[in-house]
C-alpha cells in the first residue's frame, strides 16, 4: 500500500481542507493510505502580529513548503489565498480542488443599534478598505485567530462585527452561531482575495503527476488569472487588493485605483499576462 503524507496547518479549517483532499485521493486511489503532517507556521505563532502593518507574505505557508522540500511530506494542502506568487525552487502547484463560495460574509452581533456595527475587527487591509466604504463611521481594530475564536469575539461583545470567508464557514458547516447574524457580501461590494475559496495542492516538481487528473480545471483557470494579476501588481498582505474571476469577468479592487471589472478574450483567459500587464500599466499612468 502506498502512503501519501499531507502537510497542513493545525487549525480546524486547514484540517477540514486536508480531509477533503484525502477524500478525493481515496475516492480514486482507494489503496492509498493518507497521513496528516501537522505544521505550526510562523503566522500561527505570531498571533499578536499585525498583518496590516508588518505584512504576512509566506507566514502561513513557508514551514509547510519546507516540509515538502525536506521530504517530511509528499503533498501540501494550502488555502490558495495564503500562497505567495513566488514559488520556492523545486515546488509547484499541481492543481486545485473545486472552488467553494468565494464571497466574504459580514459576521455581526444581534441587537446592534440601527443594525449598524460601530466597531469592526479585521486584520485584512483588503476587507478594511472596502468595508470602510460600507461603514464609513465605524471604528476598526485588529483581530486574529481561527474561525471559532473570531465568532466568539463577536458573540461575546469584544467587537460588533468582523468579516469571514464564506468558504471557510461552509467547509466547517457553520451557518448559525449564538447571538450572531451572517450576511453574505456580493462580489461587486467586496472583491475577494486572490484565490479565496480555493484549496491549492503543492508538490515537489515531477511527483504525484496523477493528481492533475483529479483536480478542477475550472478553478485552476480562475486562480491562474487572479494570481497573475497579483504577481504583476506585486501585491502582498500589506496592500489592500482583491481579484476574482467569475468565469466571465475579472473583478479587481486596489486601494489606489478603486474597483474595476475586466473582460478577457478566450485567448487572454488562457494567457492573461499581456492583457493584465497592459491594464496595470494604464492604472499606474493614471495614478501618476
Amino acid at each position: 500500500m502506498s502512503i501519501i503524507r499531507l502537510a497542513t496547518r493545525k487549525s480546524p479549517l486547514a484540517q477540514r481542507q486536508t480531509d477533503l483532499t484525502i477524500e478525493l485521493i481515496q475516492k480514486h486511489q482507494p489503496e492509498t493510505d493518507c497521513e496528516k503532517v501537522l505544521i505550526t507556521t510562523s503566522g500561527d505563532k505570531k498571533q499578536s502580529w499585525s498583518l496590516s502593518e508588518k505584512g504576512g507574505k509566506g507566514l502561513f505557508t513557508k514551514e509547510i513548503e519546507d516540509a515538502l522540500l525536506s521530504g517530511e511530506a509528499d503533498l501540501a494542502v494550502h488555502s490558495a489565498k495564503d500562497l505567495p506568487t513566488d514559488m520556492p525552487e523545486g515546488l509547484e502547484i499541481i492543481g486545485f480542488l473545486p472552488r467553494e463560495d468565494a464571497r466574504d460574509v459580514l459576521v455581526m452581533r444581534e441587537g446592534l443599534k440601527d443594525g449598524y456595527p460601530g466597531h469592526i475587527a479585521s486584520s485584512s487591509p483588503r476587507r478594511r478598505s472596502q468595508g470602510k466604504m460600507m461603514f464609513p463611521n465605524a471604528i476598526w481594530c485588529e483581530i486574529r485567530g481561527n474561525v471559532d475564536t473570531r465568532l466568539n469575539k463577536v458573540s461575546k461583545g469584544n467587537t460588533d462585527a468582523t468579516f469571514l470567508a464564506a468558504a471557510g464557514l461552509n467547509r466547517l458547516s457553520i451557518n448559525s452561531w449564538e447571538n450572531i447574524i451572517f450576511k453574505s457580501i456580493p462580489i461587486n461590494a467586496m472583491v475577494p482575495a486572490v484565490g479565496q475559496g480555493a484549496i491549492a495542492l503543492q508538490v515537489r516538481k515531477g511527483e504525484l503527476e496523477w493528481l492533475k487528473s483529479l483536480c478542477c480545471a475550472k478553478t485552476a483557470e480562475a486562480v491562474n488569472i487572479e494570481r497573475t494579476l497579483l504577481r504583476l501588481v506585486d501585491g502582498g498582505c500589506q496592500i489592500a487588493m482583491g481579484g476574482h474571476w467569475d468565469g466571465e469577468e475579472l473583478h479587481v479592487f486596489h486601494e489606489d485605483w478603486g474597483k474595476y471589472t475586466l473582460k478577457l478574450s478566450e485567448s487572454e483567459i488562457q494567457e492573461p499576462e499581456d492583457a493584465l500587464k497592459a491594464w496595470i500599466e494604464k492604472q499606474k499612468l493614471t495614478e501618476n
